[in-house]
């Protein structure tokens, strides 16, 4: 199953297609709440008063010119000043193709560190996504030169991926913000673990190891998983080291396991909502199905009167 919609995910008919069939678009409210900005922004207020933060991300990769690129890093600049008007505990998550990686490099990280400087005088900060592998250097790339003039930035790092345990250690000297998820991409078993058994551990391994070796140093770790198990096993892991469960962040998506954020939120753990919007949803509305048989439950049940 998971393969089938990760295929799906590439294919352009179904791109073009799929998301103007009614069904489709009823499904995908159940992990975003609207396609605009201020949809986004109101869906925060009510995960700001049981203290969720909110993270934003404009839907979107790939562009095919940089004037779409300089379009993108105005609408996040905006977002940051949305946030701020309203008093929201909220960041933004970019994906570096968002913002012309494929195109120029350079022009990336000039629209990063834009970005970056201004999230800093308004409070906040800026995520670089990860996507597929044949960007995971890239990207590195561009979190280490823009993490050297603005500390107020992260970088999401997948778990399935053979190679992040090396990634994590190349970063440790920057003292790295880092987002850690599973991985949603259709990855061969020649740089990717391809068992859940297999993904879950290097999960627990990856997070626990950062956290205890970093503890005492200004690092940020979000687990970015909706496996509660896996989130309370590492925080029952990191305590004998002396790291609470404010030690860390869990984040998960808007819409998913919402009453477990908000329980979670109640025990002490500190956790953060990713808050998706824009039209471009089809692939990632196709990556979320294949994560998890749970998503697809939601997804049916959406559909029924």
């Amino acid at each position: 199953m998971r393969r089938v919609f990760l295929w799906a995910a590439r294919n352009a008919w179904l791109r073009d297609h799929l998301p103007k069939m009614r069904f489709m678009r009823r499904a995908v409210r159940r992990f975003m709440p609207g396609e605009t900005m201020e949809s986004a922004l109101d869906a925060a207020a009510p995960l700001e008063s049981a203290g969720i933060g909110t993270m934003f991300t404009r839907l979107g990769e790939n562009l095919e010119s940089l004037e779409e690129a300089d379009a993108v890093a105005d609408h996040y600049i905006a977002v940051l000043d949305a946030i701020l008007a309203r008093r929201l505990n909220g960041e933004i998550s970019v994906k570096p193709t968002q913002l012309g990686l494929d195109l120029d490099e350079d022009r990336a990280l000039a629209h990063l560190t834009r970005l970056a400087a201004h999230a800093a005088t308004t409070g906040s900060w800026v995520w670089i996504d990860m996507e597929g592998s044949a960007y995971v250097d890239a990207t590195i790339r561009l979190f280490e030169r823009l993490r050297a003039v603005e500390p107020r930035t992260g970088i999401c790092l997948q778990a399935y991926l053979r190679r992040t345990a090396a990634d994590i250690e190349r970063l440790r000297s920057l003292d790295p913000a880092i987002r850690l998820v599973k991985g949603a991409y259709d990855e061969s078993a020649s740089i990717a673990y391809r068992d859940k058994r297999e993904v879950d551990a290097n999960y627990v391994a990856l997070a626990v190891s950062f956290l205890k070796e970093s503890r005492g140093r200004p690092i940020r770790l979000g687990l970015g998983t909706h496996d509660v198990a896996l989130i309370e096993q590492i925080a029952a892991d990191v305590a004998t080291a002396g790291v609470g469960r404010d030690g860390f962040e869990v984040e998960m998506l808007y819409g998913i396991r919402t009453a477990e954020q908000f329980r979670l939120a109640g025990a002490g753990y500190r956790v953060q909502t990713l808050i998706a919007y824009g039209d471009a949803w089809y692939p990632w509305y196709m990556r979320r199905l294949a994560e998890r048989p749970a998503n697809v439950t939601f997804a049916i049940r959406s559909l029924l009167p």
